[in-house]
């Protein structure tokens, strides 16, 4: 690479250098192009980044993805990933749903983390409302945050986070609480360093006794103590009485409704259960897809 090329990046003036370097780390200018550029952005005093769009170099996406590096705000672009295309929050970070996702966060982080919490159950009423895929955008921008994010799959008749982060386990949450494994079942994704999932593992035939083993709140203790946040994603609660005892665990539960879909009856019943249970009802979300 053109030595006085590497100078001007890295030498340039604050953060317009920075991204130039980046934009030629990532393959999206060439190094003429980038020389191009740097003419460009010192003859009219502007931007890095806006001499490179003027050229007609880089798109708005490249430009976005290079500055979301540069202040430690992962995402990914479609196609560079395995991640479901349902979870915006890794594909789709400026977007109105993930303003809301943000939100959310930021109200969870001053009523519920902010005491001093580290758990947190995400429950919906039936296997379509949504939770899960709300439970995984959340441990998203969770981990965008900087915060060291655990997702925990609770589900153990029908998990989907494996899925949604195109992970390929082997164990998993059944297995820890069957003591067929340790913490090395718990899986980084990859492009967000600061994301980890536990997978749900091995179907057992007893899911609801096996949550309900004295096990799970020793590992519920270890995975807080080295995480800032822990979502648990829970089974649905009319698929068996497995999301109150892992809720009564967490000690906190967010709710999640799909408009049109839930009925409010079913959730006025869920959150008494749970509060029944040992967990406090944080706040409630409708999904709207």
């Amino acid at each position: 690479m053109n030595s006085s090329v590497l100078s001007a990046l890295h030498s340039g003036p604050g953060r317009d250098a920075s991204l130039g370097t980046l934009l030629v780390d990532a393959g999206k200018l060439s190094v003429d192009d980038a020389e191009r550029v740097l003419r460009t952005h010192e003859d009219l005093g502007i931007r890095f980044g806006e001499a490179a769009l003027r050229l007609g170099l880089v798109s708005q996406d490249d430009i976005q993805q290079a500055l979301a590096r540069q202040f430690a705000y992962p995402y990914v672009q479609k196609g560079q990933a395995r991640l479901s295309p349902r979870l915006v929050a890794a594909y789709e970070p400026f977007s109105p749903q993930v303003e809301a996702l943000r939100a959310i966060r930021s109200q969870l982080m001053l009523r519920w983390f902010a005491r001093g919490r580290r758990a947190l159950a995400i429950a919906g009423a039936d296997p379509d409302d949504g939770a899960s895929l709300f439970a995984a955008n959340l441990a998203l921008v969770f981990s965008q945050l900087g915060e060291q994010t655990l997702l925990v799959d609770a589900n153990l008749r029908a998990p989907r986070q494996h899925e949604l982060f195109g992970l390929r386990p082997r164990q998993g949450l059944s297995d820890l609480l069957a003591g067929r494994a340790d913490l090395d079942a718990i899986l980084g994704v990859p492009s967000f360093a600061d994301l980890s999932v536990l997978p749900a593992g091995t179907l057992p035939p007893n899911p609801q006794e096996l949550l309900a083993r004295p096990a799970f709140r020793t590992l519920s203790a270890q995975l807080e103590s080295r995480h800032d946040v822990v979502l648990v994603d829970l089974p649905p609660f009319t698929a068996g009485a497995d999301a109150l005892a892992v809720a009564g665990r967490a000690g906190g539960v967010l709710l999640v409704a799909c408009k049109h879909r839930t009925r409010i009856a079913d959730v006025a019943r869920m959150a008494g259960q749970m509060a029944d249970a040992g967990a406090e009802v944080v706040g409630s979300v409708v999904m709207e897809f």
